[in-house]
């Protein structure tokens, strides 16, 4: 059973105490339990079953403009004690840093909304197998399907107080449900394989285990009799699924950091239009069960929607309370990252724009590091299905697309088919053009 809010508060208030009455001039501290619960399948038996309870503490002690941090899972109170004195230690000896503090008081959120991301239900270990075992059972009734690559059923349940020491103390249940399944295709001696899951908060929306196995076992087949296509430069549709990586590219290159450090191909680019006019790219915290949904991010500051690209033009940072300072602007709730960050859909539908290809490549799965953010440069293995005047002729395998990420971006075309199955999202993209490497 998880701790309760009260028990994690209490713990959090005697070390800000303790850090306080040791000299600090202000703390901050994250106190979380989790508990986590994993059954793995293969060939329609049980594999493997793991639980794992985690309760954990960071601190973070300032003494005016030093700073350090120490973290434990240790909550024995001499232990906790004896901790402190130590973080405390460091941050004497610690260097000076400007720019490390607190936020604003007045930045903290105050109005919390309930998000609805716990579910209290609990699941009983035969559920889970139930699950899977349909979910498997379906997968094998496709006559190619000889072998499972392994399934999984997840169920995450967490608790967290975040607090500092200028009155903010507040945190709230989460809980995740996440499932797995990859199949193994054969065919002529010839084997592919590949995966479908889903993930939710409630365990009631993971969807139908055997609409999961099919759609694993569809996949894999539609990769057998894979072969490579002739090197040179047509357009690209990236499914789903995939178009994914570009969105967490472009985030990782207009982080606070980056932009400080001038780490990233983007640097000259914040307030112009790098993408077309039909992109629009945002993150916004406060959807209802969403993935990446929070309540404040991890500083205890408020958390907006906030329009990172509007019609093509890039706006906006990922920033919290140390970078924007170094920036001078103002955080805008993003310590820890983006939150529930996406694509809008474009008005373009896949089926359509397939049609509308004469010839194109079709990627549904990408291989290995794509991008550089420090210049740019984007080149990653691919698999998929060849496009030919209008139809998914043939599976793909063993290229290479290459690119730069600012041509890309401007000749990206978002398509319809957004879903919010993470906590990064994408429709389909399409790009005009890009360079494969086959034979």
């Amino acid at each position: 059973m998880l701790k309760s809010k009260e028990y994690l508060s209490d713990i959090a208030d005697k070390c800000i105490k303790i850090a306080k009455k040791l000299g600090a001039s202000d703390v901050e501290i994250s106190v979380s339990n989790i508990i986590s619960d994993t059954i793995n399948y293969r060939n329609k038996k049980k594999e493997q079953s793991d639980r794992s309870e985690i309760l954990s503490l960071g601190l973070i002690t300032y003494i005016d403009k030093k700073k350090s941090n120490v973290s434990t899972s240790n909550f024995d109170e001499y232990n906790l004690t004896s901790l402190i004195e130590r973080c405390m230690q460091h941050t004497r000896i610690s260097p000076e840093d400007e720019f490390v503090g607190l936020p604003d008081k007045d930045s903290l959120e105050i109005n919390f909304k309930n998000l609805d991301l716990y579910d209290p239900k609990l699941l009983s270990h035969n559920f889970k197998e139930d699950f899977l075992a349909d979910m498997e059972d379906e997968m094998f009734s496709n006559p190619k399907i000889k072998n499972s690559n392994g399934s999984s059923f997840t169920e995450v349940k967490s608790n967290f107080i975040f607090a500092n020491s200028i009155g903010f103390c507040e945190g709230y249940n989460t809980s995740s449900y996440s499932v797995f399944c990859e199949a193994l295709a054969e065919d002529n001696n010839q084997m592919e394989r590949d995966y479908e899951f889903n993930v939710s908060r409630y365990s009631n929306k993971l969807g139908n285990p055997r609409n999961i196995g099919k759609y694993a076992a569809d996949k894999a087949c539609k990769r057998l009799g894979a072969r490579k296509i002739k090197s040179g430069k047509i357009p690209i549709i990236f499914d789903k699924n995939v178009s994914k990586t570009i969105l967490s590219l472009f985030s990782s290159a207009i982080t606070g950091s980056a932009f400080a450090r001038g780490t990233t191909f983007l640097k000259n680019y914040l307030g112009k239009e790098i993408f077309c006019k039909e992109v629009n790219i945002l993150d916004d915290p406060l959807i209802k069960q969403g993935m990446g949904s929070q309540c404040f991010d991890s500083e205890g500051v408020k958390n907006q929607k906030i329009s990172l690209v509007k019609n093509g033009k890039f706006n906006e940072l990922i920033l919290d309370t140390y970078y924007s300072k170094i920036l001078k602007t103002k955080t805008n709730g993003r310590s820890g990252g983006t939150t529930n960050l996406y694509i809008e859909n474009g008005k373009n539908d896949l089926k359509k724009v397939i049609r509308d290809q004469k010839k194109a490549f079709f990627v549904t799965e990408l291989m290995g590091r794509a991008g550089d953010i420090t210049n740019g440069n984007y080149s990653v293995g691919a698999s998929g299905i060849m496009i030919d005047n209008g139809e998914l002729a043939y599976a793909v395998n063993e290229v290479t697309i290459a690119s730069n990420l600012l041509d890309m971006f401007k000749n990206i075309l978002p398509l319809n088919d957004l879903q919010f199955k993470t906590s990064t999202n994408s429709p389909s993209l399409l790009v005009k053009s890009m360079t494969v490497a086959g034979k």
